[in-house]
């Protein structure tokens, strides 16, 4: 079993390494950087648009690319527009468009099939439609909350539905992690709908394990993150930091790392160290090392900082940590030492700009998580365009492009494709690049 664990680990390395496919959230290492492309930074209603797909519905998920092939999700049937209340009517779509002109391929729509948390309070932030795809190139793999996960082949064929608890969490928030693959297991966040890690065999859909515990509101998603010849399934939580087994779900590791409330933003890989962002009702971050049995806490924390991200998750560039955060700040740290470097306002007052109909929108202008493109960050504001970033310890605001005629939100995190940048708002698609 080792054996065959270590080669699908190899197998998934060996496909990342292909520089036209973003095949999950936040790019094929968790970690939203791109070393290489040539992505134009300066874009418009009419500047470096290639194509616009129309959505048939909302959506705050990122869109992903193997080969050919953009996957994205979005919902509709309920509380997509005005008049429609019927929560049993509320339907998830997976997409999939063809990369080199927009035009849908198919759609998989997929009725819901268990009562939803309704459609009032921060849910409206974003929606029924928030967790990200993955794929392996074979099969696409979504998650839809308390309709369970579901795979899909290439063409669009549902190969298999597994429930992965249909409970919420006090809040009724929904949830909004998305799934990963670690090998052959699929490892679902089910914190909200089940109070578990649930980790299930990508083939046949069936449940290999579960993390159960007191999760309380662990929002983000889990990442794999390999070190001494060891792979760690790594998963931030109120209070902790876990590092699991991803082949039994068995907790080998953890440390106390003290963020309280929601913990939204990914844990940011850096070799042999973790960092960790996010709680509530005061945001922290903290640099954690990995590794060891029990409780590592003690030899663990490197420090800790009040500053922090509520919801973006921060890059990880040259011992800086970089993000523009929900509240319109661009800070950096010091990623060896947790002093801040810089920390400049780039947008002034709460969601500004074009509202979102009667979506909700509340005062955080940032939902989207930088992605960086060589030495400059893209981060997507929710409604007043991108703002294009020099990933260096100077502040340096290099450009700012909106697109005027899409007065929806975008909340989703950009996909790389080669040379080409995925932007998703609640409305479209749109592929960035030089015609």
């Amino acid at each position: 079993m080792k054996s065959l664990l270590a080669l699908a680990f190899a197998s998934v390395t060996v496909h990342a390494a292909n520089s036209t496919d973003w095949p999950r959230f936040l790019g094929p290492t968790g970690a939203a950087i791109v070393t290489e492309s040539k992505v134009p930074l300066k874009w418009s209603d009419s500047e470096n648009i290639v194509w616009k797909a129309e959505m048939p519905g909302p959506g705050s998920s990122s869109p992903i690319v193997h080969g050919d092939k953009v996957f994205v999700t979005c919902w509709t049937g309920y509380a997509d527009k005005e008049g429609a209340n019927d929560m049993s009517k509320l339907t998830r779509h997976l997409i999939c468009l063809n990369r080199a002109d927009g035009k849908v391929l198919w759609d998989a729509p997929v009725p819901s099939a268990a009562a939803e948390d309704p459609w009032q309070g921060f849910i409206t932030e974003h929606g029924y439609a928030t967790h990200t795809p993955v794929t392996d190139g074979e099969r696409v793999y979504v998650f839809f909350g308390k309709s369970g996960a579901l795979a899909f082949d290439m063409q669009g064929k549902q190969l298999w539905q597994t429930s992965c608890g249909t409970g919420s969490g006090r809040m009724r928030w929904g949830s909004a992690a998305s799934p990963i693959l670690a090998g052959d297991v699929l490892v679902v966040n089910a914190s909200d709908e089940a109070q578990a890690i649930i980790g299930l065999d990508k083939k046949t859909g069936k449940i290999v394990w579960k993390a159960e515990g007191e999760f309380g509101m662990a929002y983000g998603t889990p990442n794999v993150f390999q070190r001494d010849g060891v792979t760690d399934l790594v998963i931030a939580v109120p209070q902790e930091l876990w590092g699991l087994n991803p082949e039994t779900g068995k907790l080998r590791w953890y440390a106390v790392h003290g963020l309280s409330g929601n913990v939204s933003p990914s844990v940011i890989p850096g070799g042999d160290t973790a960092y960790v962002f996010g709680g509530y009702p005061a945001t922290r971050s903290t640099a954690i090392k990995l590794g060891g049995k029990g409780d590592i806490t003690a030899n663990a924390i490197l420090w800790s900082s009040n500053t922090s991200s509520y919801v973006p998750t921060p890059i990880l560039k040259d011992g800086h940590l970089y993000v523009v955060n929900d509240q319109g700040f661009a800070t950096c740290i010091d990623a060896k030492t947790g002093q801040d470097v810089f920390r400049e306002r780039v947008i002034e007052g709460g969601g500004g700009g074009a509202g979102g109909g009667r979506r909700g929108g509340g005062g955080k202008p940032f939902y989207a998580s930088p992605v960086l493109i060589g030495d400059k960050l893209v981060c997507v504001s929710r409604k007043n365009g991108a703002y294009i970033i020099a990933a260096k310890p100077k502040f340096e605001l290099i450009g700012h492009n909106v697109l005027s005629l899409d007065n929806s939100q975008f909340n989703a995190t950009p996909a790389v494709s080669g040379d080409q940048l995925l932007l998703r708002s609640e409305k479209a698609v749109y592929c960035i690049g030089t015609k």
